[in-house]
């Protein structure tokens, strides 16, 4: 049993965190799959894989839904935990879908089914058929959540640039923030740039977005210039992409992640509530 569930974990992690956006949580989900994985006989389980999946799945989708009435009330704009990839690129899943950080956002505006539905499909190519077992459906209803999960986010998603062009991108950022060069922060950004801050109520951050490539460029040098003195900057892997990983004496105060197309760098997010930053320290 305890082999099965070793063999699962990478995965059933993969799940669970896409559909919740919360390395915390997602290690809860992962917990209560294998208390109810060691109670059942094992003798009932023909396939412990697809068991432990389709156990994982439905508790994250139970958790997805508290989650949501919890973010209702959260302080400022809520992002995502930002996850290393360092060692799983993917992180569990056959390809990195549904990880990067920018579209777990977007994920939040879809159902907990539909966003279990796209996550099976797009990360981890589950047939709807098996899709539909999981989720307790019939196969058109399951094909039918997967696309609307699909459009949804697709919709409202601009094609990404290739992981060379986001590498370049971000340095420059780096650069012109470090040295407070607003017209070289704003010769990155998009028009319609935006950047969120997620302190969660536990430390200083902007509580509304800041949108538009003049006011996002004069915000992010004027928070560089308060409150980042003293710091090393680092470019780390989370979510499948390079970010800028901010300590101060050995402790992350900040993550900043872009999303950036054609057009240029058309979202920042900066996650500084210390809750979220905790794991990259390890």
């Amino acid at each position: 049993m305890t082999t099965e569930f070793d063999r699962a974990r990478p995965r059933l992690f993969g799940i669970a965190y896409r559909v919740l956006g919360s390395v915390a949580d997602a290690e809860d989900v992962v917990q209560d799959t294998w208390l109810r994985f060691d109670r059942t006989d094992p003798a009932s389980i023909t396939n412990p894989g697809a068991f432990l999946a389709t156990t994982a799945t439905r508790l994250a989708i139970n958790a997805a839904t508290s989650a949501r009435a919890r973010r209702e009330v959260y302080v400022g704009p809520w992002l995502p935990e930002p996850v290393s990839t360092e060692d799983d690129p993917a992180l569990g899943a056959e390809r990195a879908e549904a990880l990067d950080l920018a579209v777990l956002v977007l994920m939040e505006r879809l159902t907990p089914k539909e966003r279990a539905a796209y996550v099976l499909r797009e990360a981890f190519a589950y047939p709807f058929r098996q899709i539909a077992e999981v989720l307790e459906t019939s196969e058109p209803h399951a094909r039918q959540l997967a696309k609307r999960a699909r459009d949804r986010v697709h919709d409202e998603r601009r094609r990404p640039v290739d992981a060379a062009e986001h590498r370049r991108l971000l340095r420059a950022f780096l650069d012109a923030a470090r040295s407070g060069d607003v017209a070289a922060l704003e010769n990155l950004l998009a028009d319609n740039a935006v950047s969120c801050s997620d302190g969660g109520g536990l430390v200083r951050a902007a509580r509304v977005p800041v949108r538009g490539r003049g006011r996002v460029a004069r915000f992010l040098a004027g928070v560089v210039r308060k409150f980042h003195g003293g710091t090393e900057a680092v470019l780390v892997e989370v979510n499948g992409r390079p970010a800028v990983l901010v300590s101060r004496d050995g402790r992350p105060v900040s993550l900043a992640a872009i999303h950036a197309t054609a057009a240029g760098i058309e979202r920042v997010m900066m996650v500084v509530n210390p809750d979220k930053l905790a794991g990259l320290s390890r």
